[in-house]
């Protein structure tokens, strides 16, 4: 026996208002076809659901039963519908990602921030991880999307810039060149660095390294340290300065001060990757929103857990000039 649902709603209007006419009404149609439908519904059931006599309409001890249950089932089917909808939509789902240490000071808290206020039924996971292994994650698909400084090489992924800054000097409060409100290259002659591992970003590492040969000198100690927290201690300690991406001037603490680089100098990429292949509704919302708050500039000058923002830090790329690092399949969006 197949009941036809929107006969289940038919009757539904004629049980609640026990009157052929009204529900006629309230349904937008005749009453004839109203009638026809409700006995083709009886007979699909195999029961008289309804009394129908001069006096008026009544239901029957099976029309009391069946209208319990017609009204469960029409609810789960609407919510049904609306759930798929929602999910159509992205706005239900799970959705994991990654970043580097670097982004929790720019991009990673306005966009989760909105991302979890525009989705609330999302259940979003966001983790720390280094660079190769949130390219390997989010390949092999246990990671969604993730935030990284590019290259990126794996033909899997998408990879599209958000993000662009340029470096900073952190330097021990008592050095010699704390007071100067800039810092040119060749001034750090002498200075040991405290810096990230090869391994993590070897083009920035290296271009750093190019930076202060060309500036005539090479660092007389050069110590790495991760994450970007340590690497900071380890400054405010006075192993040295560190050139690091501006936003970390959001990280503030005892000891360390922050100066721009003269002149051009540097800039670090943040971009955000994804799997070519995924076209998860959830991930498609996902990237929406970062490409807002990251175009509109909502991340500029974020503010870390120790300090206030630093609109200086952050520079967004004009839509134009947006880069694609990898080729990419129509990405979603």
């Amino acid at each position: 026996m197949v009941v036809d649902l929107r006969r289940m709603r038919y009757f539904i209007a004629v049980a609640e208002e026990l009157h052929f006419g009204r529900a006629a009404a309230r349904l937008h149609m005749a009453q004839p076809p109203l009638s026809r439908q409700i006995r083709q519904l009886e007979a699909s059931v195999g029961a008289r659901l309804l009394d129908r006599s001069r006096r008026g309409v009544a239901l029957t001890a099976a029309g009391r039963v069946f209208l319990e249950e017609a009204r469960a089932t029409v609810r789960q089917a609407d919510r049904a519908v609306e759930r798929a909808r929602r999910a159509a939509r992205g706005e239900t789902g799970r959705l994991a990602v990654g970043f580097i240490d670097a982004a929790i000071y720019s991009v990673v808290p306005p966009v989760v921030r909105r991302f979890s206020q525009e989705y609330p039924d999302v259940e979003l996971s966001v983790t720390e991880l280094r660079i190769p292994d949130q390219i390997r994650e989010v390949g092999e698909g246990r990671l969604h999307a993730g935030f990284v400084h590019p290259p990126v090489s794996d033909p899997r992924l998408a990879v599209e810039s958000v993000f662009t800054e340029p470096l900073t000097v952190a330097l021990p409060t008592g050095h010699r060149l704390a007071g100067q409100a800039e810092i040119e290259p060749a001034d750090l002659d002498g200075t040991p660095l405290v810096q990230f591992p090869r391994e993590i970003n070897p083009p920035l590492f290296d271009d750093i390294v190019a930076l202060c040969r060309t500036a005539g000198f090479t660092p007389p100690s050069l110590r790495e340290a991760s994450p970007k927290q340590t690497v900071i201690g380890l400054v405010a300690a006075g192993l040295g300065a560190s050139l690091l991406p501006a936003s970390l001037e959001n990280l503030r603490r005892d000891g360390v001060v922050y100066r721009p680089l003269a002149g051009p100098g540097l800039t670090v990429d943040t971009s955000v990757i994804w799997r070519h292949t995924d076209h998860d509704p959830v991930l498609r919302a996902f990237l929406r929103v970062v490409r807002e708050v990251c175009r509109t500039g909502a991340h500029a000058g974020t503010s870390g857990a120790d300090g206030p923002g630093n609109d200086r830090a952050a520079r967004v790329p004009d839509r134009e000039s947006t880069r694609l690092t990898a080729p990419v399949d129509s990405p979603p969006g």
